[in-house]
């Protein structure tokens, strides 16, 4: 364990020293405020829920963004109980208000990957804004030293097992289990 936490600190120690820079130091807290409580997805979720189209794949983000938020900040964060790297390294000025919950797994990122995910798998050419959008999300916390790069990493390890039970669960699972609970075998 001892050389993961070694490997983070000197991942966030080098993007301080090398990447900090005016204009990061302006657009990475906004960047990050798009995923505050998955507000992107989750707004992003309620246009496909507007949509005839896309409607499934809305309902299907919820509920992806939803298991991420209970797995994630309500299970993982408090067991774990990691503390955040700005509360461990004061001599980082910090940009964004710090954070009082616990770091590990990074909750704006899990929320991102499993919506790009579901957002890719209703139409790939969401992907073009969604997949950067989660790759900055992630990138906004670690500069923002909100989040050790283990943390952002679980979270997509996590993340993408949730977005595809979830494509699952609306695709094969439930459709099978309506029928049988109508009476009908799925064929």
């Amino acid at each position: 364990m001892n050389w993961i936490q070694n490997v983070d600190w000197s991942i966030l120690q080098w993007m301080h020293a090398h990447l900090q820079c005016g204009f990061l130091d302006f657009i990475m807290p906004k960047i990050t405020v798009l995923g505050d409580l998955g507000a992107v997805w989750l707004t992003a979720a309620a246009i496909l829920i507007i949509t005839k189209k896309y409607r499934r794949y809305g309902v299907m983000l919820v509920i992806g963004i939803a298991a991420g938020f209970i797995i994630g900040n309500l299970g993982l964060k408090p067991w774990v109980a990691r503390p955040r790297p700005c509360w461990l390294d004061p001599s980082v000025t910090m940009l964004v208000p710090m954070e009082t919950d616990f770091s590990f797994p990074s909750g704006h990122t899990l929320a991102s990957v499993i919506g790009a995910a579901i957002l890719t798998a209703a139409d790939r050419r969401f992907a073009f804004a969604a997949i950067p959008l989660a790759i900055l999300i992630a990138f906004s916390r670690l500069y923002l030293y909100l989040h050790f790069p283990s943390d952002v990493l679980a979270s997509f390890c996590l993340g993408l097992p949730i977005a595809m039970i979830t494509l699952y669960g609306f695709q094969e699972a439930i459709p099978s289990l309506m029928q049988r609970l109508k009476g009908k075998d799925p064929v």
